[in-house]
């Protein structure tokens, strides 16, 4: 029979040998070549202090490949164990070069030079079948325990052999007096499980040689219980060496038993009954996460290391044939002239392709033109971005203040949208409303163009319903009161917008929560069109200005700060909930951002 063809019983072995080995690259390479050319699959790891290996094929290749092992200095004395089984366990050969062909991480541990007495399976029966008083400890981790184990087996209780010194620390005392035997899968565990037991103290230690496969073949199933775990495909095997139907989680790989497949909560290549997570934990883990990718992103804060910033100026059709200074006045007139003519003569404006322009160059509609800021640095913000829902759809954010959502004034990088775009990528999370900088509360986003068009017009249509909470100055004779003073449609100072009577229509109507004793009072604001600034610009019409609000001031004025700092009072202005139709449920949903302290005080 061909090497590459399938034999219809599978020769399993799985053996170890503790030895001096040198020249393991170039062994590694002629054992490669050997066992493909033999069609075997499996695994065998090679290390300074011996091999290690599981392998399958036909019987006869198998055997050979014994006898060349054998033929190694070292190596004379291998002994594999058998198993058979219907099919190929594995899927690949390799060969591995490995520190340690058990992984234990504990120096002056060396089975080639010292091992603990072996006790035979039969002899090991022997002892169970008279009583004899002895501790059986099982040295392997606990998703190969849940399987089956020795009858009264105390359990090392770990998830990685490296555990295992600091379980031997949790042993009571008395046990170092009694008779110990240590068993493990094969047996090669124990070789330096037991050694180390015998430096802690333990005055009667054994190995069990060829660990349970070995008790198995030799012994069956007397005095154990349930199977025993291998490192293959096929999970499982019974005392009679036979494969169970165990299988494994893909996901979280814990043994399964058939009950376990039945149970509703395995899902193959999905969830098992052991890592099944509702949707409200598969929601809180996910959030933890998004969580965590925005710490990372904010710290520190984008915009507080320098960098080189180009902003684009488009000329305008009204700004044709006009001067740039014209233009950048007309189109960011919060800067003023006179910084405009220092930017020119400091040279940091450019035509598109990054040449140096003046201020006076006639200029055309439609073409673009860039303003540099050299090292720019910008303003601290509160980067404590929450969120409160996210599917495949939607994202719900309840947004801290100070944070500019858009680019905009001091801000490129220290912006909500900017610090979205680094934790969804490659996704760009749109904004289908927006929060002022220094308003807190819920803001919902959209994952792709097609949802926002689903969600947005939703707005223009007055089908949103937003409650925010505001905290006033003074006391309103109304519980319930209405404003309707038209917002002017031009932005103004700072890029804010007043009470125009030729403006644009609004409506917010407004309910006294609480009235407090120092003078101010807590309402619930619902706007009913959605105009710049307009809850603010309503109480500041009315007479109770917002606390905190730095533009709307109380004697009536327009303030001269736009952002507030991070170590400003706050605006006392709270997004509190939102409800909307979910574009992919059609559902009406609602969303809700926790009242901040000044809300509940």
């Amino acid at each position: 029979m061909p090497a590459s063809a399938v034999p219809a019983t599978i020769t399993n072995i799985s053996c170890y040998q503790f030895a001096s080995l040198s020249g393991l690259k170039e062994l590694r390479t002629r054992l490669l070549a050997v066992c493909k050319d033999r069609g075997l699959k499996g695994t065998i790891l090679l290390s300074p202090e011996g091999i290690n290996m599981f392998l399958a094929g036909a019987r006869k290749h198998i055997d050979a490949l014994v006898d060349d092992l054998r033929g190694i200095p070292g190596l004379e004395g291998l002994k594999p164990k058998y198993s058979e089984s219907a099919e190929q366990p594995f899927r690949r050969m390799l060969v591995r070069l490995k520190k340690e062909i058990i992984a234990f991480g504990v120096e002056g541990i060396e089975p080639a030079k010292h091992t603990s007495p072996r006790l035979e399976a039969r002899e090991l029966k022997q002892w169970l079948d008279e009583g004899r008083p002895v501790i059986l400890y099982d040295t392997r981790n606990d998703y190969e325990v849940k399987l089956g184990t020795f009858k009264g087996a105390v359990v090392a209780g770990i998830d990685h052999f490296r555990d295992f010194p600091a379980a031997v620390a949790r042993l009571p005392p008395e046990m170092k007096k009694v008779p110990v035997v240590t068993f493990c899968t094969g047996g090669i565990r124990c070789e330096k499980a037991a050694p180390f037991m015998e430096r802690e103290g333990f005055e009667q230690i054994w190995q069990l040689e060829g660990g349970i496969l070995k008790y198995f073949e030799e012994c069956g199933g007397a005095h154990y219980e349930g199977e025993c775990f291998v490192f293959d495909q096929r999970v499982g095997v019974d005392p009679a060496l036979a494969e169970t139907e165990s299988a494994q989680c893909f996901v979280c790989q814990t043994p399964l038993s058939e009950e376990d497949q039945a149970d509703v909560r395995y899902v193959s290549h999905v969830s098992c009954p052991y890592c099944f997570k509702t949707t409200e934990e598969q929601q809180r883990e996910s959030i933890e996460q998004r969580h965590a990718a925005i710490r990372a992103a904010t710290t520190p804060l984008p915009g507080r290391v320098p960098y080189d910033h180009e902003r684009p100026v488009h000329v305008p059709a009204v700004c044709d044939h006009k001067t740039l200074l014209d233009v950048l006045c007309h189109v960011m007139p919060h800067i003023g002239r006179e910084a405009w003519l220092r930017a020119s003569e400091a040279g940091r404006l450019a035509d598109k392709q990054g040449q140096p322009v003046t201020a006076d160059k006639v200029v055309r509609a439609g073409e673009h033109y860039l303003h540099r800021t050299p090292a720019q640095r910008e303003p601290e913000v509160n980067p404590d971005i929450r969120v409160l829902f996210e599917d495949e759809a939607i994202l719900v954010l309840n947004k801290p203040a100070p944070l500019p959502m858009h680019v905009g004034g001091r801000f490129n990088r220290n912006t909500l949208q900017f610090i979205l775009d680094i934790v969804w990528h490659p996704l760009r999370p749109r904004s289908v409303h927006r929060l002022d900088a220094n308003t807190t509360g819920v803001v919902v986003l959209c994952k792709t163009r097609h949802f926002a068009s689903l969600v947005q017009p939703q707005f223009e249509r007055g089908e949103i319903e937003k409650v925010y909470l505001a905290r006033v100055q003074g006391h309103p004779p109304q519980d319930e009161f209405i404003c309707e003073a038209p917002v002017s449609a031009e932005a103004g100072k700072l890029g804010g917008r007043t009470v125009d009577e030729a403006g644009l229509e609004a409506r917010t109507e407004f309910r006294v929560m609480k009235r407090n004793a120092d003078g101010t009072a807590l309402l619930e604001a619902r706007p009913i069109t959605g105009r710049t600034n307009q809850i603010r610009i309503h109480l500041w019409h009315l007479g109770f200005p917002i606390v905190g609000d730095a533009a709307y001031l109380a004697d009536g004025q327009v303030g001269e700060t736009q952002t507030l700092a991070v170590e400003d009072p706050p605006l006392c202005l709270h997004a509190w909930r939102i409800t909307f139709t979910h574009p992919l449920s059609k559902r009406r949903v609602t969303h809700e951002a926790k009242p901040p302290a000044w809300a509940v005080a």
